[in-house]
Parts: C-alpha cells; sequence; structure tokens
C-alpha cells in the first residue's frame, strides 16, 4: 500500500509516494538521492543512517517514511549549506574524528543532537546527578555516542572534537 508523504529534507520539500514499509533512510538514498546518510547495518546498530528529525537525532534505518511526513529532515550535507561548514564538521577536520570516512555523516548528525540534548539539560545514562545540567565529559560524550560505530575507531579524534564544538 503507497502513501503520499511531505519531507523537507536539507531545506527542500518533496512530495513522494512511497509503499508503507519504506525506510527513512531508503527514501532519502533511492527516492530523492539524498546519499549523505549511509547504510551500514541496516539493522540499527551501527548509526551510519543517524539524521535529525524535527532536530532529535533517529536512526534513519529503521524509521518507516510514512511515520515522518512533514518532518523537518536534516542530513550532514544539510549542516553546511552553501558550503559553509557546521561548527561540528569543522571540529571533525581539525581533530582527523573521521578516517574512511563512511560513519563520519552519521557521526556528525548524532554529535550535534546529543549536543542539543545535553544543552537541553537531558541527563544520559552515566550522569551522576539527574536534576543536575550534565556536564560534557569524555564519559558523557563517550555514552551519548555510543549509538555510532567508526570501524576505523577514530574515537579519541571524534571525542576531541565534540569537546571543541561544545565549547
Amino acid at each position: 500500500m503507497d502513501a503520499e508523504i511531505t519531507l523537507r529534507v536539507d531545506g527542500t520539500t518533496h512530495r513522494l509516494a512511497v509503499d508503507c514499509r519504506t525506510t527513512l533512510l531508503d527514501a532519502l538514498r533511492e527516492r530523492l538521492g539524498v546519499t549523505s546518510a549511509k547504510k551500514g547495518c541496516d539493522h540499527g546498530q551501527c548509526g551510519a543512517c543517524t539524521v535529525l528529525a524535527d532536530g532529535r537525532r533517529v536512526l534513519s534505518c529503521l524509521t518507516l517514511a510514512v511515520a515522518r511526513s512533514g518532518s523537518e529532515v536534516t542530513t550532514a550535507a544539510g549542516l553546511a549549506p552553501d558550503g559553509e561548514l557546521h561548527p561540528v564538521q569543522r571540529a571533525f577536520l581539525e581533530h582527523d574524528g573521521f578516517q574512511c570516512g563512511y560513519c563520519t555523516p552519521g557521526q556528525i548528525c548524532s554529535a550535534v543532537g546529543m549536543l542539543d540534548e545535553a544543552g537541553r539539560g537531558w541527563p544520559s545514562h552515566v550522569s551522576p546527578d539527574l536534576t543536575a545540567h550534565p556536564a560534557l565529559t569524555r564519559a558523557e560524550i563517550a555514552e551519548r555516542m555510543s549509538g555510532n560505530l567508526c570501524r576505523c575507531a577514530a574515537y579519541a579524534g571524534i571525542v576531541a572534537a565534540i569537546e571543541e564544538a561544545a565549547g
């Protein structure tokens, strides 16, 4: 069964008909030609497909496109309109936060999302005090980014980049 949906992706509105079983990742990559989000494990375990949907990070391989109809979807490419890099993207470059680069778009979207979550005072699993504004320690960053795997193990650079972007 097909459904008509509307997605605003990286600032452009798209209307399309999709099978109700189509994932957001497949709609982005196969229907819209937006290839920033990568298909890694396709089971929600690696985070390579992470995008921001209405400002919150989501695993697009586990999200049905119809469930996000009307959403504003931002990929890593959408964080750099007109070639101006987002501060997290600049920090990843400066700290060599990627090696092969396959996981990088998902890592960057997840970092932008987690910085927003931390900025709002949302605790993580390792936050020592659930009522206090969390300090972005290396342990906090590692926990908050634990859903994004890097097969090249560039974690030291990724954490340093996020620390810098956090200010």
